[in-house]
């Protein structure tokens, strides 16, 4: 454990905590653990969540070793508990945790075990983070990345992606599909995607020519509709042969309905409980992206941000320069037949985004090796604005926006560290809401 999590720890507001344009939302910032975080692969998915009946906000992030702790912020009291470790990651950037809450209360923490197995903590109490956390492995399928959700009658699902080289050798490192577990029982017990449709996975491929056989979804996001939108792109080690996570390629949208476990195209096209590669290619794609690594940079991005404006779907997106310049930013927008895409700014990492009203979103983006959190407004899923900053006192790696989010605990900033050792964990962990007037 960090020395610097053996002592106390009181959360405050940090110096410079508002900051916005009149008119422009205005955003407190409070630190909640200071030099704590490690380098994580978090996805922006389920970093913390609202619970209503104890009057509080629990959240998640991966501190040194990338071990999984998680912080509560009392409403009613307004102060912040101390960190508290609840699990082993193993020292592995790749097993960041990510919180759900059952329908029985209890707290459930997911982490992918890189390649191992999906495993989930869960709370001793119900509507509290207190306490030893019990530990279950739920899959042994060489799991990574879980993106958990809990649908309204209280089933769970977490999507996670397969390493399916590690469970037979005669199958390429870059065949990496998404699958998913499901349980009904509040993570009692689980059944996985294959049991309940048939199919060894849900979204991926095994024979594409350019060996762009892995999934990587960038953003999942369960509506209030009880429709969850994804925002994925392919990897691999394309034509030259295979290799994990060489290149990345095209950006792809579906929608997944846990009612009937179909997927759907943005057209409405309904494509059954699994996802193939004819299935991607013919109704799925977004945008179309050379085979390079431009500026080094593996484009597009492995984060990918979705949303809809009156029911139809965007996805945010960015990829490196091909002429050494700074990452270029995009928007595809569904426009009832097909996808309009065009860059809308320079130079940002799209971190996460937010409703505002039915016609606008709010995104969370970050400028590499610089602190605070700059916002931006995207409008009918076309006009992209500049809205404020949000200053951080380091720069910010992730951003995770709390499930039924309360302010001042609206959206988590993991701190990047100064290292890619998950030994290093000098990040800050801070919340933003929004500022009372």
């Amino acid at each position: 454990m960090s020395a610097a999590l053996l002592l106390p720890l009181v959360a405050v507001p940090s110096a410079n905590a508002t900051a916005g344009k009149p008119g422009k939302a205005e955003f407190a910032v409070t630190t909640t653990a200071t030099n704590v975080a490690a380098r994580s692969d978090r996805r922006p998915v389920a970093g913390g969540v609202n619970d209503r009946k104890a009057g509080k906000t629990f959240i998640s992030w991966a501190g040194q070793y990338e071990d999984s702790y998680v912080q509560s912020y009392d409403h009613r009291a307004a102060t912040w508990s101390p960190p508290h470790r609840i699990a082993d990651g193993d020292s592995d950037a790749h097993n960041y945790p990510t919180v759900v809450q059952a329908r029985d209360g209890h707290l459930l923490v997911f982490r992918g075990m890189h390649n191992v197995e999906l495993r989930m903590s869960r709370s001793p109490r119900p509507h509290s983070a207190d306490g030893t956390w019990a530990e279950t492995v739920i899959s042994k399928n060489a799991a990574t990345y879980p993106m958990p959700f809990v649908t309204r009658d209280g089933t769970i699902y977490v999507f996670y992606r397969e390493t399916s080289g590690d469970l037979d050798p005669n199958v390429p490192t870059d065949t990496r599909p998404m699958l998913y577990v499901v349980s009904k029982d509040n993570g009692k017990t689980w059944k996985s995607s294959t049991e309940l449709t048939g199919h060894p996975f849900a979204i991926g491929s095994t024979a594409r020519a350019d060996n762009m056989n892995e999934i990587y979804i960038g953003q999942l996001r369960l509506e209030d509709s009880g429709r969850v939108r994804i925002a994925y792109t392919l990897a691999g080690g394309g034509f030259e042969g295979h290799k994990h996570d060489r290149y990345h390629r095209n950006i792809y949208y579906t929608w997944f309905d846990p009612r009937d476990l179909h997927f759907y195209s943005a057209s409405g096209r309904d494509l059954g409980t699994q996802v193939d590669d004819a299935d991607q290619e013919s109704f799925l794609k977004v945008a179309e992206t050379p085979l390079t690594v431009p500026n080094n940079v593996k484009s597009p991005d492995y984060v990918q941000q979705v949303g809809t404006v009156l029911g139809r779907p965007f996805v945010l997106w960015f990829s490196g320069d091909p002429d050494g310049g700074p990452l270029r930013n995009h928007l595809s927008t569904w426009n009832g037949r097909s996808w309009d895409t065009r860059e809308v700014a320079r130079g940002l990492r799209t971190r996460e985004i937010e409703p505002v009203d039915p016609l606008t979103w709010r995104v969370y983006a970050t400028e590499d090796g610089k602190p605070n959190v700059l916002t931006h407004l995207v409008r009918f899923g076309r006009t992209w604005e500049a809205e404020t900053v949000i200053p951080t006192a380091k720069p910010v790696q992730r951003v995770e926006v709390v499930a039924n989010f309360r302010d001042p605990a609206r959206a988590i900033f993991s701190g990047a560290s100064s290292q890619r050792d998950v030994a290093v964990a000098d990040g800050d962990i801070s919340v933003v809401g929004l500022a009372r007037r």
